[in-house]
């Protein structure tokens, strides 16, 4: 049977006003009586209530966290940083997950509120429209975002679209004119959406003509068949732009069952920088992610906001990438393989081509292409 705090009064001899007393203010209680409580509390083995604590209006030192998932190891980097300064200063956490769900976040985010836990830490599908998040800055729940690139709402990332920018240039310098980027749901992630961005960004001022992302399942750990067909047809991309790095070791396992070589017969650049990554044979090219320091950074500002020590003023933290070229990346010459899209100068005949805008907001919005396969 649990034993309780009136057990715990019982064995030491005093009354529960004193052991409570002892337990949530020590320093208001005899060091020969808080003593004597604490032995009876370990021979009892008794683990006061941290429900009762909040209920009382006690600090809960509980913070939430909500990611998408944990089997892709860019958001366990990002908890790991997290976890280990939440254990220093003393926080419990409470982890959810929504694959990647708008309706699994609401209910996650619901959920942690109930629990009436201090702040959130957590990665959304669409942080600058998002109703939930909205509500939150109503109630004054502090919250701060890990990924999610916006400057509307506190937020730690990268600039995805700088970032896939300047990856997919690195695949137009090695001579890749057909280069088709795979992402996960666009709707269900707004990275992969500033990703794409980037992508046709490049491409454009490249002068070629981007292609609509090919999506798949975010959770899914194999290709369809129809998305395989389409890779490796006779009009196949010499190089593939993956909006992560999961994603692309899941090309390139599908890839090499269709008897494809990993650069000879395409180039595959993910995004993320896992360790892992670099693994795999051949090593993975990536646009690199600092993701345990954006762990770290939205814990450090999560407290910061907390304990009223803030002093920042800006909401959002961008935070450098690196381009890791690994060995997926093959040089081609231009002309090797017949584009499976004309370039833009084709399509639109003397038309200028401008330099990609600064801000992934100044040009007309992609990311509502998307192609689509028979099933």
């Amino acid at each position: 049977m649990t034993p309780t705090i009136k057990d715990v009064a019982a064995h030491a001899g005093f009354s529960i006003a004193t052991v409570s007393r002892a337990i949530n203010a020590p320093h208001t209680v005899n060091p020969v009586t808080l003593e004597k409580v604490r032995q009876s509390i370990e021979a009892l083995d008794f683990r006061p209530s941290p429900l009762g604590r909040q209920l009382r209006g006690e600090r809960s030192r509980l913070i939430g966290v909500v990611l998408p998932t944990i089997a892709n190891p860019v958001f366990a980097e990002c908890l790991q940083g997290i976890d280990e300064l939440a254990a220093a200063q003393g926080f419990r956490l409470m982890l959810m997950t929504t694959q990647y769900d708008t309706e699994r976040e609401r209910h996650a985010i619901e959920t942690l509120r109930e629990q009436r836990v201090e702040g959130l830490i957590l990665t959304v599908a669409d942080a600058d429209t998002h109703a939930l998040l909205d509500d939150l800055d109503r109630s004054g729940m502090l919250y701060v975002l890990m990924h999610n690139d916006t400057v509307r709402r506190p937020s730690v990332s990268v600039d995805n679209r700088l970032a896939a920018f300047e990856g997919v240039r690195m695949l137009i310098a090695h001579g890749h004119r057909h280069i088709l980027m795979l992402a996960g749901t666009l709707a269900a992630s707004d990275r992969a959406r500033l990703r794409h961005v980037g992508y046709t960004q490049a491409m454009q001022q490249a002068g070629l003509a981007p292609a609509p992302a090919l999506e798949i399942d975010f959770n899914a750990d194999e290709l369809a068949p129809s998305v395989l067909a389409h890779l490796t047809g006779s009009q196949r991309p010499t190089a593939l732009f993956c909006s992560n790095d999961l994603l692309a070791m899941v090309v390139m396992r599908g890839l090499r069952r269709a008897h494809l070589d990993v650069p000879r017969d395409m180039s595959i650049l993910g995004f993320d920088g896992l360790a892992m990554g670099e693994l795999l044979a051949p090593p993975l090219s990536s646009i690199c992610s600092p993701n345990r320091e954006i762990g770290c950074a939205a814990w450090r500002r999560l407290i910061a906001r907390i304990d009223g020590s803030y002093a920042d003023a800006s909401l959002s933290l961008t935070l450098p990438h690196t381009l890791r070229e690994g060995a997926t990346i093959a040089a081609i010459s231009n002309g090797a393989q017949a584009p499976l899209v004309p370039r833009a100068r084709e399509v639109n005949e003397g038309a200028t081509h401008p330099a990609a805008p600064s801000s992934p907001y100044s040009a007309a919005d992609p990311t509502t292409q998307t192609a689509h396969l028979p099933d």
